[in-house]
């Protein structure tokens, strides 16, 4: 069944498309390129940063998440690993010095399930890491989710390596005039 949200994600890929044919192929190592490729603006040395549905309509997929740095998952989990944890913690340090900034996390899961499965799975995925920074003290209201499932893969290989890439939860910097 076709639920409202996957039409809604299908009808912009569609729309993206277009842009996406003359586009070279997703490169297989992915480093995500430093914070100032993927910052737009300047300020205090950070600006807004684009979500992955975005950085795909410009035939982008290498875009880093900029000061926020990703977390990644195990196959067909949400929990949060030692590793995910610190990288949190660094990224709740960032949000402690930034109060003005929200953020939008991601959740992505790699292709293998069905398409309902892992924007469920990308959701948890986003909500884990949502609860834990809430529990470092970053405030609820400068935290939303969303989750692309399967859609946005980093990496488009068929391999463990590059589904590995896809099991992530991205976090990007919400512009003022989209916050609510």
């Amino acid at each position: 069944m076709l639920t409202p949200a996957i039409a809604a994600l299908f009808a912009a890929i569609l729309i993206a498309t277009p842009a996406l044919k003359g586009c070279s192929p997703v490169p297989s190592n992915i480093s995500g390129g430093s914070s100032s490729e993927a910052m737009q603006g300047g300020g205090a040395g950070f600006g807004k940063s684009d979500s992955s549905l975005e950085s795909m309509r410009r035939g982008d997929f290498t875009s880093s998440s900029g000061p926020l740095k990703e977390v990644y998952y195990e196959f067909d989990q949400h929990s949060l690993r030692a590793e995910a944890r610190e990288i949190l913690k660094s990224n709740a340090n960032w949000l402690k010095a930034n109060p003005a900034i929200r953020v939008e996390i991601e959740g992505h899961a790699d292709e293998r399930g069905t398409n309902e499965y892992n924007l469920a799975l990308g959701s948890k995925r986003a909500e884990s890491c949502k609860d834990y920074l809430v529990s470092l003290g970053i405030p609820e209201g400068r935290l939303s989710t969303v989750s692309y499932g399967e859609e946005i893969p980093a990496c488009r290989e068929q391999s463990g390596q590059c589904w590995q890439k896809n099991r992530r939860a991205r976090f990007v910097i919400i512009p003022m005039e989209r916050a609510s």
